[in-house]
This record gives structure tokens, C-alpha cells and sequence, in this order.
């Protein structure tokens, strides 16, 4: 799936990319520093109607959301693993438990850098490339990995 968004219409590409892979519980955002990828998660969040405060988890490395659906609670894990050295520091900060509740359908995770730690990402999940096309304008790529 392709879209072609900018923040006027950035609403309208995280409902479309909920519809088609909010069943998916890991999304592992790629692009590089600038791209909009905290900004795209935080239109995800909008969609949910998550009340949270929505920000970069950079230095707290997780930031945990809620929204409510179909009269239920639910969680996401808002991970950022920029500052990751490797695998093992994901594992120590907490990133495996949280890979584990979106495995076993607790929990949803939106991560940011996900190259930093790409041994933790559970199959199947979605890849989420987000590219500048111009300062107003980006394209993002979403791909099912499996």
C-alpha cells in the first residue's frame, strides 16, 4: 500500500492504513531523521481517540497510550529504539515484554528505528518506509513482512 500524505491530509492516511492493517499488532516505522514518523504515529493515536499525551518516547524509550474499542481498554506501546546500541539493550529496557503482549494480542506496538533491534520484531507485522518528498509532502510504503 502506498500513500501520499501531508499533515492537512495526514488524518485521513492513518484512518486508511487503521483500516487496512489495524488487525497487524507490531508496526515498525522506517525513515530517516525528520521523516515524520513520531508526527504519523500521533495521527494513528488521533484516530484511535487515544487521550494520552502523545509524544517521542526517545529518551524514555516507551511511552504507553490507551484507546478504547468496542468497550475495551487497549494498549500501545510507543517504542523508540534510536538510542538502542543492539538487541540485548532492547531486552534490557523492556522492548521484548512489550513485543510479547502485541504477540500475544494485548497490546499494539508503533516502533520508531526499528533497524536498532530488528532480531525482537515477531512475524508476521507491518513495515511502514516514510520517504520526504518535498517539506509539505511524504510517501509512505506499508508492507506486510511474513
Amino acid at each position: 500500500m502506498e500513500l501520499h500524505y501531508t499533515l492537512g491530509t495526514i488524518g485521513d492516511a492513518a484512518k486508511q492504513l487503521w483500516e487496512r492493517f489495524g488487525a497487524y499488532r507490531i508496526f515498525a516505522f522506517n525513515g530517516e531523521m525528520g521523516a515524520g514518523k513520531t508526527t504519523f504515529i500521533h495521527a494513528l493515536c488521533d484516530h484511535l481517540q487515544v487521550q494520552d499525551t502523545v509524544s517521542s518516547p526517545t529518551f524514555a524509550l516507551i511511552n504507553e497510550y490507551h484507546f478504547i474499542n468496542e468497550g475495551k481498554d487497549n494498549t500501545i506501546y510507543h517504542l523508540d529504539w534510536y538510542r538502542l546500541k543492539d538487541t540485548a539493550e532492547a531486552i534490557n529496557a523492556g522492548m521484548e515484554d512489550c513485543i510479547l503482549q502485541a504477540k500475544n494480542k494485548t497490546a499494539w506496538c508503533f516502533i520508531e528505528w526499528p533497524e536498532k533491534a530488528a532480531a525482537l520484531l515477531n512475524l508476521p507485522h507491518v513495515s511502514l518506509s516514510i520517504e520526504t518528498v518535498s517539506n509539505t509532502e511524504r510517501k509512505m510504503i506499508a508492507t506486510i513482512i511474513s
